[in-house]
């Protein structure tokens, strides 16, 4: 890379520290122009990168230049933002869920392959060492050939990091299940190594529904409320006014290849991590932690009762945020928007993880029956797939 890649970013609130690895002037990419609508946000941009142009007009970002973009807005915006900055012919990074909607994340994708700009999104669990390293064992053959894969999400930050701002309400977030839960569908189906086709699921308002104790919390940010001492769940201070999500949901899935799944997450546990269980027809993983130095375990031989796993994996480490994944993620994303190719994340994958979460709250808000998850173009497919090739269009 000749010169510095010109980077953008589009909302500085929750993901903004993603800007620590796309900027690194002299190094290959440098920051220069942030956008937030909000008067924190544009100030703390200017704190972090002094050097970058702040501004608040989406005008002004898409006409100066830049060779790749980042947009952290809250979710619902993620397709206004993006539909724009794909227009502009500008390759963009859109932050994970790719949006709220059936329609505005299938919007995201044709708009990407109507004008052929590079569109990534941003599924850091799929660097992660847990599922990089879950995948590999699979990939190897250690467990034969998957049939199923359930996750329990405890959340345990649940009432801290979703109920006291913007997260706490459909018409942001449509559902947790979404929101939070589309890093683990869509790692399931990555382990699974296929997509949902029908999902049902059940859940509930159980416990931060009846906390009374609620404030306005504009203009604040999780860091100014976030305590361990927020402890228990139903003694929880300063909830959102209004909370109309889910803080315990379960999600069965069938997928397109077989195989049974489902995602079960709960935002109210004492502690915070993911368990993954992928049974294969010669044996089972299953990891206990999800951090490095926690480990993975490998069943492969037949016993009575619990037995020791075979094998005991350590989870690895790595610099950044999530185990590493963070600064690996941005690393595809600039290699990706510099010169394309194929990417470990996948548009696809990210639009099908939506559509099933989307489905999954429709169905526990409605009478649990299962729904189907409407097929997108062969054509949209292929191009993903083929890593966003460049096309002779008429």
């Amino acid at each position: 890379m000749d010169k510095d890649l010109k980077v953008g970013i589009v909302g500085f609130g929750l993901r903004s520290g993603l800007w620590k690895h796309a900027h690194k002037p002299g190094k290959g990419s440098e920051v220069t122009i942030i956008c937030d609508l909000s008067e924190r946000g544009r100030a703390d941009a200017a704190q972090r990168i002094p050097t970058a142009r702040i501004t608040a007009d989406l005008d002004e970002l898409l006409t100066s230049g830049l060779d790749a973009v980042l947009v952290l807005t809250p979710d619902n915006q993620h397709a206004a933002v993006a539909v724009r900055t794909l227009k502009a012919g500008i390759p963009t990074f859109c932050e994970k869920p790719l949006d709220i909607t059936v329609e505005a994340a299938d919007l995201i994708l044709s708009t990407a392959f109507e004008t052929g700009t590079r569109l990534y999104v941003g599924h850091n669990m799929r660097h992660m060492p847990v599922v990089v390293q879950m995948r590999q064992l699979i990939e190897d053959g250690r467990i034969g050939d998957v049939k199923a894969v359930w996750c329990r999400h405890f959340v345990g930050h649940g009432g801290d990091y979703y109920f006291k701002d913007w997260h706490a309400q459909r018409a942001n977030v449509t559902s947790l299940l979404l929101q939070k839960g589309a890093h683990d569908i869509d790692v399931i189906h990555w382990l699974a190594g296929g997509y949902t086709k029908r999902v049902a699921a059940v859940g509930d308002l159980a416990v931060y529904g009846d906390v009374a104790n609620r404030a306005d919390n504009t203009g604040k940010r999780m860091g100014d409320w976030f305590s361990l001492d927020n402890w228990p769940p139903t003694e929880q201070k300063d909830l959102a006014e209004v909370i109309d999500v889910e803080d315990i949901s379960m999600m069965n899935m069938v997928l397109d290849n077989g195989v049974l799944a489902s995602y079960q997450q709960c935002h109210f546990t004492p502690d915070y991590w993911r368990n993954y269980t992928i049974i294969g027809t010669k044996g089972r993983i299953e990891n206990l932690g999800d951090g490095p130095g926690e480990t993975i375990n490998v069943w492969t031989s037949r016993s009575s009762g619990y037995a020791a796993p075979d094998e005991v994996i350590t989870i690895q480490d790595g610099e950044g945020g999530h185990g590493g994944a963070d600064p690996r993620l941005i690393e595809e994303f600039l290699r990706f928007a510099s010169s394309g190719g194929r990417t470990q994340t996948s548009p696809i994958a990210a639009r099908q993880a939506v559509v099933a979460g989307i489905l999954a709250a429709e169905s526990l808000r409605g009478d649990g029956s299962a729904r189907e998850v409407p097929e997108l173009p062969a054509e949209l497919v292929a191009y993903f797939d083929a890593g966003q090739p460049a096309l002779v269009r008429d």
